[in-house]
């Protein structure tokens, strides 16, 4: 069985998390999934939208998530000796990044791939929040 994991806020859910999603579901037998709480959240400096137990029950209700996880710390080695996943799914504006060329030397060490997906084209949720922002700006 493989066992695949990937993880990001998924605040203001959008067609580009469910083709995450659903591509990473492709490639593995059991996708977990790994939430952003609230409070790793603020420490990018960013406020969800979406209170964290909402954007965990969005996204445990797709079809292609087999479970989902609270992702408290950004060290993916860590939760890889939690739950000992086989491929690590990631955006490609990571790659080739300082931090992801260790990360992929460490996770090489443990027979782990990491699979760089491309971002959805026109769509994120900041995008989608700063619309909402100059629409209602606008309606005022």
């Amino acid at each position: 069985m493989i066992i695949g994991y990937t993880s990001g806020v998924y605040d203001l859910f959008h067609i580009g998390h469910l083709n995450l999603l659903r591509n990473a579901k492709g490639m593995c037998d059991k996708l977990i999934v790994g939430v952003t709480t609230d409070e790793l959240v603020s420490y990018k400096l960013k406020t969800a939208v979406i209170p964290f137990p909402e954007r965990m029950e969005i996204v445990r209700s797709i079809k292609y998530v087999d479970a989902v996880i609270p992702q408290e710390t950004m060290d993916k080695i860590e939760m890889w000796r939690k739950i000992h996943f086989d491929v690590l799914f990631v955006g490609d504006d990571w790659y080739q990044t300082d931090k992801w060329k260790e990360l992929e030397k460490q996770f090489a060490e443990v027979n782990v791939r990491i699979i760089y997906f491309p971002y959805t084209k026109g769509t994120s949720s900041t995008l989608v929040n700063d619309t909402l922002i100059r629409l209602r700006r606008e309606a005022q």
